[in-house]
């Protein structure tokens, strides 16, 4: 076996340690996935990680251990976004890894095998991308954008125009189970008459995501003092931020969808309409004389 440079050398140790942190994350795939099929791709997948990362230590000469926390982190972003959330992230980094194999064949003759697998690889994960979650998108999008748009804006108007938390969320969570309730109802009647046999579903994920998200936004007038409307109102501004960052950067992995665009579109919808519905709270309050 010919001298590596120390380059290779940590070059190898790196894959090395993703090779086996991978095994143990596909392992861990395999129990969220339904088909059969599926189940053995990703086995063999792990094995095949397996092998590169005892491949890899015959020129390494260390023995790795998964890193317990990536792997169980890969295992909560499975629970939370999906599988296919976490093969898409795994896609890249195949794609990254037969990228860095090949500049090393000449040192590491097996790099070109392993190269090959890792290519291999990509293909047979974009096969099996078809979570269930993922038909529903446009459905978690409608409740979600519905939601984000629709109780930010109806939380800032109230926040002035009440000036009391209590009232805030006492009015938000009526106006967020209504809606939420409307949302869903509506979903369904629209999935049904375009003929989809999955209509009650399209409007659980709808509903389920219109809940949660004003759950979110509700969250903030519970919890600080009646007379800190503004603190309130300001901390559900930030929220409605992260929700949409989060469900973007969620959407645009798993869809292979851009996200700077569709991130600052869905922020400006948003803060605009709470902007004017503050305002209007303003207008309504004083043009009614109102002193709550």
């Amino acid at each position: 076996m010919m001298e590596i440079s120390d380059k290779t050398l940590k070059f190898l140790l790196n894959m090395q340690q993703n090779e086996i942190n991978e095994h143990h994350v596909y392992l861990n795939l395999v129990k969220f996935v339904k088909k059969e099929d599926d189940k053995k791709v990703l086995t063999d997948i792990a094995n095949e990680e397996l092998i590169h990362a005892k491949t890899l230590e015959k020129y390494t000469n260390k023995k790795l251990k998964p890193q317990k926390l990536k792997v169980f982190k890969f295992f909560i972003l499975s629970v939370i976004f999906g599988y296919t959330f976490v093969i898409k992230i795994m896609e890249g980094g195949e794609k990254n890894a037969e990228y860095i194999y090949s500049k090393i064949v000449e040192e590491v003759p097996d790099a070109k095998k392993i190269a090959f697998d890792e290519d291999e690889h990509e293909n047979r994960l974009i096969a099996i991308l078809d979570e269930d979650r993922l038909k529903y998108i446009g459905s978690m999008v409608l409740g979600l954008s519905d939601a984000l748009v629709e109780i930010s804006g109806t939380l800032a108007g109230l926040s002035f125009a009440l000036q009391n938390n209590k009232l805030v969320a006492l009015s938000g969570i009526i106006t967020g189970i209504s809606a939420t309730l409307s949302m869903a109802s509506s979903e369904y009647l629209s999935a049904k008459s375009d003929g989809d046999k999955n209509a009650f579903k399209s409007s659980l994920y709808t509903g389920i995501i219109y809940l949660l998200t004003v759950s979110f936004l509700i969250t903030p007038y519970l919890i600080f003092p009646n007379d800190k409307c503004v603190y309130a109102l300001i901390t559900m501004i930030i929220i409605v931020i992260c929700i949409i960052f989060i469900f973007n950067y969620y959407v645009s992995v798993a869809k292979s969808l851009p996200f700077r665009n569709r991130f600052f579109e869905m922020v400006s919808i948003s803060l605009t309409v709470a902007g004017i519905s503050f305002f209007i709270g303003i207008l309504v309050k004083n043009f009614l004389g109102i002193d709550i």
